[in-house]
């Protein structure tokens, strides 16, 4: 069966993305490339040095009661069984030398015990002080600490692709290794590679990020961090996602307050539409309905009980405008949403059925 260009972009939503659990993947770069200065040091082990001691591994763990389901790891509750302990690894940095620690959302998600593995071999108990599971990130505070090494911050903001890529972590539990690549490109919409439940757009990387790396900082060539590794995509080598620092930076606070993040929700599916995708599809005799030739975001579905179903958001109407801006794409459209306030009404302008239409909506939390 023969999909048209929407159809494609349709089935692109359902696309997943393997978080930190997939076969390694390892950067290939020229040894000759690696620049040295006059003592013989790569700039790879001096930012490996200045960052090194505040990296740190994560060991957690969890008990279930019930059984697990196979396919989402979710605890199953078809008949309970006796307890189960999961444990489950991960990497963080310091960013405060009263021991607060960030790191991954998914590192630390339900764990009861939380044990921070310092580089000198330390042991500490941690505790889980927020989690953001929309921007997959987290806060932990070590407890019997002070003065610890901290990393220095980088600005995402200026990173350019083809600039050097550090990753470090613990893979496979081996602590504190380093691996180097390149930053391919940057703002990887989230949505575009399978990760429909988060707000992000990725910094993307041919550094290997391997099981465990998850929550260690990704580095530029001065040891700075500008990122936090988070997955590698199962089907395809070489191909690995962090978390932008600036994006880390403006809710860590929060996080470390034990608030919660709120994140403005439309609720609806969508993707980015132009007139050739439209035409294409108008043109298709199984198309399933038709769709307006212009530039704007598609509703492909409308979820019950959102912002968008009591605003009386239907499938198949094209967004123009959010509160006067003109939207492009489906990226810009969330970027929007996510600037906005919950409970503020915003006014969106719609094309329905050949017509201009303004909607007021007033967004609902994510998390709620």
């Amino acid at each position: 069966m023969k999909l048209s260009r929407l159809g494609y972009s349709i089935a692109a939503i359902f696309l997943t993305i393997t978080t930190c659990f997939a076969s390694p993947v390892f950067a290939a770069v020229p040894i000759a490339a690696i620049a040295n200065d006059n003592s013989g040091i790569s700039f790879v082990s001096k930012a490996v040095e200045l960052v090194g001691s505040a990296v740190v591994r994560i060991d957690t763990e969890r008990t279930i009661t019930g059984r697990t389901d196979p396919f989402t790891g979710d605890e199953a509750m078809m008949g309970l069984s006796h307890p189960q302990l999961v444990r489950g690894q991960g990497s963080g940095f310091i960013i405060d030398r009263d021991g607060i620690i960030l790191t991954n959302a998914h590192v630390v998600d339900r764990a009861d015990k939380v044990t921070v593995i310092l580089k000198d071999g330390r042991s500490l108990e941690g505790k889980v002080q927020g989690v953001d599971p929309v921007t997959d990130l987290a806060v932990v505070k070590v407890r019997g600490a002070k003065n610890l090494p901290i990393a220095q911050m980088g600005d995402s903001d200026i990173i350019k692709v083809g600039d050097w890529a550090i990753a470090v972590g613990n893979p496979f539990g081996l602590d504190n290794t380093v691996t180097l690549g390149i930053v391919s490109t940057l703002k990887r919409a989230s949505a575009t590679v399978g990760m429909t439940d988060k707000r992000l757009d990725f910094i993307q990387t041919d550094a290997a990020i391997n099981p465990g790396n998850s929550g260690g900082p990704l580095l530029n060539a001065k040891g700075q961090v500008i990122g936090i590794n988070t997955a590698i995509r199962a089907d395809a080598m070489g191909i690995g996602f962090a978390i932008p620092i600036n994006k880390a930076k403006t809710i860590s606070t929060q996080l470390a307050r034990g608030e919660k993040v709120s994140h403005p929700y439309l609720g609806v599916q969508m993707v980015t539409l132009t007139p050739e995708i439209a035409a294409e599809n108008n043109n298709d005799p199984n198309s399933l309905f038709q769709i307006p030739e212009v530039n704007g975001v598609l509703v492909v579905k409308v979820l019950p009980n959102t912002a968008a179903s009591i605003a009386g958001m239907r499938r198949g109407d094209a967004i123009m405008e959010v509160n006067g801006e003109v939207i492009r794409d489906a990226t810009q459209l969330q970027d929007v949403m996510e600037n906005s306030l919950v409970s503020k009404q915003i006014q969106v302008r719609i094309l329905r059925d050949g017509k201009n239409q303004l909607v007021k909506v007033t967004p609902k939390d994510l998390n709620s």
